[in-house]
């Protein structure tokens, strides 16, 4: 039987991180949807992607009070097995969704940047949204499982500990669409800085900016990310040691403290959503002029690229 945990230190903790996220997520992905809708014309295919990045992450948003909800019923669950699932769904579906949007958009760079000649940096639009669509395809695929869980009486966890499996195909979905996005992202990054070195381009100011982005993309990647899968490979490794050796009583209680670190890493991942409106910042000149618009912030640049139409690196 999985493991059923008090959570007295996620009843304290994860409340309030969960509710700061929401209200921060909220703010910044709805500013950075009404901009991207409204006010930045043309598109281009690069910002098909910022686009699609800031819906996963206002969707995730939006499951967000829930959970905090459930932690502050001190891990009840209120509403329901369909709608827990539809919840972690949500979870899982756009926090994959933000991840792919995130190694997408460092792709973009590394191809304007080292490659900047190549056909598919002239991709249109439409093209763009048709692979925007593949990767939300894929990012269900992945995450469309949660959907099989069964949850005792008011738990309503997609990370359940087993003592009896190590892996299931959600742990796997995680890990693998962290670990290869990362090594996707490491590359376009140390290949775009290797470039600029080679080639001396480093204080052109359009080439600083996409260095800019791609570093904040990385940065932000790994600070959100790492720690939860960390923590879920420290948890599949002492599972395959204690499994089999020990009482099922005895494993749970072994895993208490490491697994409810893993919860709140689990929930250090929402900062991504939180913090992605960064990347919308330095997305394009013209956004950022907007924002500041849009906040009545004294202009520090000229606001020419916002009259002209929206360049991108």
């Amino acid at each position: 039987m999985p493991c059923n945990f008090t959570g007295t230190t996620l009843i304290s903790v994860l409340p309030p991180l969960l509710v700061t996220e929401f209200v921060l997520g909220v703010i910044g992905n709805g500013l950075a949807l009404w901009i991207l809708c409204f006010h930045l014309k043309p598109w281009k295919s690069s910002t098909v992607l910022v686009f699609n990045l800031a819906m996963a992450d206002f969707l995730l948003n939006m499951a967000l009070p829930f959970r905090a909800s459930y932690y502050i019923s001190g891990i009840k669950w209120k509403f329901g097995e369909p709608l827990c699932n539809i919840c972690l769904f949500m979870l899982a579906m756009n926090r994959s969704g933000s991840i792919f949007f995130l190694m997408a958009i460092a792709v973009d760079r590394y191809m304007r940047v080292v490659h900047p000649h190549h056909s598919i940096n002239s991709l249109s639009v439409p093209k763009a949204m048709c692979g925007a669509l593949a990767v939300w395809f894929l990012t269900i695929l992945l995450t469309v499982n949660v959907f099989s869980l069964k949850h005792t009486n008011t738990y309503c966890e997609s990370f359940m500990i087993d003592p009896r499996r190590n892996l299931n195909w959600h742990k796997l979905g995680f890990t693998l669409s962290f670990f290869v996005p990362l090594f996707v992202i490491l590359y376009c990054t140390i290949h775009i800085i290797g470039h600029l070195r080679r080639r001396q381009l480093a204080k052109n100011a359009k080439i600083r900016k996409a260095l800019c982005l791609i570093s904040v993309v990385a940065v932000l990647f790994i600070i959100c990310f790492l720690p939860s899968n960390i923590m879920q490979l420290l948890i599949m490794i002492k599972t395959l040691r204690v499994s089999g050796t020990l009482p099922e009583s005895q494993i749970c209680t072994d895993f208490e403290d490491l697994t409810t670190a893993f919860y709140i890493t689990i929930s250090l991942t929402y900062l991504n959503s939180m913090l992605d409106p960064v990347v919308y910042y330095f997305s394009s000149p013209a956004f950022k002029d907007i924002c500041r618009k849009a906040l009545h912030l004294r202009q520090a640049e000229s606001t020419e690229g916002t009259d002209r139409n929206h360049r991108e690196v």
